[in-house]
């Protein structure tokens, strides 16, 4: 890569302008053309979206968004004719409001359902028209809330009224200060902590406008900008950091500038591109799960991960090259060449490691697995309105209706019924008696069907919440036991739909999912990593400790998010199941930073091994010299993810809460303790690969040519430890 470096410090203008340049054209393209992001978490091969089929084919009214508006007197009831006159009027405005199509009241002969058992809570279902406009949507929130006073609380809910949180630009920023205060405390060096955070600025800038654009040509989630940000400002310090350090060590060194450069790309710039190109497999590597909303996060954070690479490849260069021999701090710069080896305390702990590895190790992973533990635990399914903070109004409303209607009211499940003959028709009756009779069913009711009609609807209302445990458990029942007894003797055909049906349907093609996925994904990193360092062990270990730090991101998520411990105070709302998608997103991302860490650790080692063969010195001095910028860049992920926690979405703050706590372990106490520790104990047998086998896999040099001659030039025809056969 050394004639890429040269050609960007000859360049170093040209370079500058054409990222200038397609940050512009880019941007412009998107003040053009705008953005389509859009949402579809939902399976079509499950019984819910045949449900949804079935009632938007037999019905283009379901087409249209609806929300609810519910409201509690202070005291009283919500037929006192205060509260009644109230809401009457504002709800006659909105029915005359623009894109409404119809207001159910509860003050009508035909609503007198809609207001709860105790008189104390009513709710009104406003169904707008399919094409509305969010600002008519806006103006019937407005005539929707003026009634509210202090003896009458108004809140809003449904899908026309949820409340999606903006991306908060608060988190990006908070992220960059904490890794500038990082790089500046540890270096010392204004420009070791400014470079870094240029690049990375400008690879998710520059992706940031791409993706926006490629929302027109693939679907794409409106969370892939901020996952994208998330992933991308952490990766892209790091790997521009690395690069950093070792054009330093290299002046440092008493090279040139440009020498220093090419010599610094040729080395850490080959393991910022394979580490890369590790990421971008595991997240493409998703796509085999063909889950359309997931693809969709796995293709933008792949394409912000390839531009931040990119950037820390070729402007980076171009940078440092303006930048000069100031990359260095003033004493440094005053320090003769090749004076200190700069491992320090890192030195110390690498010697540590070496003298008691059983020991270190152990402990290490005992605490690894305590922390992975809560993981056994994992329930998936889909955050509502329930898990909002009570400030929100979609919360406000979800506990209103709780309270007057009871929790499954907030989730019911939507039978659709084909029932194409009359004798079909008298089994659907049947069928709502039974239902009313199931455990965990509050109530059960079926919509008139009118002549022709052949598609009926059956609600039916849990007596649990709809992510509550008991829920997932009736829909079972209902498809298992029920419906086919229901269905025995003729030609009706039930499905069980709603959201609450849905996100159960996504969370169980998941989690069925997902044990596969972890292993395809374990055992591309092993082929990977055999390619890259000639070995069968390092590549083993690396996979298994991958795991394991996927394990303890998962039991990070489950304390805080599923157990609800320290919830609250982060201002995460309540505590519930996984977001279904985020731990297949996890397992992608995480185990493609892992390996960064991996590769970045090896690579130094095998390049010393290389040079002296011996092993145990190799393993010392790779952890020697690499020990301080890998925590460094895994503190630097650290503060990144973890300001992602207060963004204010709660499915970005799992992935922040996740990848946090998962990043800082692997870099502590994998990387640093138990990869030099079990390699310690394995000795040569680290770099053992057989005869054949070496033959055959394709050459690929992540450390770059050596600077003297090789040694050994062929690892697996060296002598073996006992054991070990070819």
């Amino acid at each position: 890569m050394s004639p890429l470096a040269r050609w960007c410090h000859r360049h170093r203008l040209v370079v500058l302008l054409v990222w200038v340049g397609l940050l512009i054209g880019l941007g412009a393209g998107v003040g053009a053309a705008g953005s389509a992001f859009g949402n579809s978490p939902t399976s079509q091969n499950t019984d819910s979206a045949r449900a949804t089929a079935l009632l938007q084919h037999a019905s283009n009214s379901a087409a249209g968004k609806s929300g609810r508006i519910v409201w509690q007197p202070e005291d009283g009831k919500v037929t006192e004719p205060a509260a009644e006159r109230a809401m009457t009027e504002a709800l006659g405005r909105i029915a005359h409001a623009p894109g409404v199509a119809t207001v159910t009241s509860p003050y009508t002969a035909g609503g007198r359902a809609q207001v709860s058992n105790d008189g104390r809570t009513a709710y009104a279902t406003v169904a707008f028209v399919r094409d509305v406009a969010d600002g008519q949507i806006e103006h019937v929130k407005e005539l929707a809330t003026a009634p509210e006073s202090a003896r009458l609380h108004i809140a809003l809910n449904g899908q026309a009224f949820t409340v999606n949180p903006a991306p908060n630009p608060v988190a990006d920023a908070m992220g960059i200060a904490l890794a500038f205060v990082v790089l500046l405390f540890v270096f010392r060096a204004v420009w070791v902590a400014v470079l870094p955070i240029v690049t990375a600025i400008v690879g998710v800038g520059t992706s940031a406008v791409a993706l926006i654009l490629l929302s027109h040509v693939i679907s794409l989630s409106s969370t892939t900008l901020t996952l994208g940000s998330l992933i991308g400002l952490g990766v892209g310090i790091d790997y521009a950091l690395f690069i950093v350090n070792r054009h330093r060590a290299n002046l440092k060194a008493g090279m040139g500038t440009a020498e220093s450069i090419a010599k610094a790309l040729d080395t850490s710039g080959r393991a910022v591109m394979f580490a890369g190109l590790t990421v971008v497999v595991a997240l493409l590597g998703m796509l085999t799960l063909n889950v359309g909303i997931i693809n969709g996060m796995a293709v933008g954070a792949a394409v912000t991960v390839v531009l931040t690479v990119l950037a820390a490849i070729t402007l980076l260069p171009a940078l440092l090259s303006l930048i000069g021999p100031r990359v260095l701090g003033r004493r440094e710069r005053r320090a003769p060449a090749g004076g200190a080896d700069g491992t320090g305390w890192w030195g110390r702990w690498a010697e540590r490691v070496q003298a008691r590895p059983k020991a270190l190790g152990l402990v290490a992973l005992a605490v690894l697995a305590a922390l992975a533990l809560p993981t056994l635990s994992l329930r998936l399914g889909a955050s509502d309105d329930g898990n909002l903070p009570t400030t929100s109004t979609n919360r406000q409303a979800y506990d209103m209706i709780a309270d007057g209607f009871g929790p499954g009211f907030n989730g019911p499940l939507v039978l659709a019924v084909q029932a194409p003959t009359a004798a079909d028709r008298a089994a659907e009756v049947k069928l709502v008696t039974v239902l009313k009779q199931v455990d965990g069913v509050a109530g059960a009711t079926a919509a008139p069907m009118v002549q022709g009609q052949t598609v009926g609807v059956v609600s039916v209302v849990p007596t649990t919440s709809p992510q509550s445990a008991a829920t997932s458990d009736l829909i079972d029942r209902l498809r298992d036991k029920v419906i086919p007894q229901a269905e025995r003797g003729t030609s009706m055909k039930v499905y069980v739909g709603g959201v609450t049906a849905s996100n159960d349907d996504f969370a169980s093609v998941l989690t069925g999912k997902l044990p596969l996925f972890v292993l395809v994904i374990a055992a591309l990193g092993f082929l990977l990593l055999t390619v890259a360092f000639r070995s069968l062990l390092i590549p083993a270990v690396g996979a298994v400790l991958n795991i394991l730090s996927i394990g303890v991101a998962f039991g990070a998520i489950v304390v805080i998010f599923q157990y609800g411990y320290g919830a609250s105070l982060l201002g995460l709302g309540a505590a519930g199941p996984i977001e279904s998608f985020v731990p297949i997103l996890v397992v992608g991302i995480m185990f493609g930073l892992s390996m960064d860490y991996q590769v970045f650790l090896v690579s130094r080692m095998r390049e010393e091994w290389a040079h002296t063969g011996d092993s145990r010195r190799a393993v010392r001095v790779g952890q020697a010299e690499t020990g301080k910028v890998i925590t460094v860049a895994a503190t630097i992920m650290f503060c990144v993810f973890g300001s992602f926690v207060f963004g204010g979405m709660r499915v970005i703050s799992e992935f922040g809460v996740s990848l946090a706590v998962a990043v800082a372990l692997d870099a502590l106490l994998i990387r640093m303790v138990v990869v030099p520790a079990l390699m310690h104990l394995c000795g040569r047998a680290n770099w053992w690969l057989p005869r054949r086998l070496d033959k055959a896999l394709p050459r690929v040099s992540v450390e770059g040519p050596p600077d003297g001659p090789e040694w050994p030039r062929h690892p697996a025809r060296e002598p073996q430890p006992a054991g070990l056969v070819d």
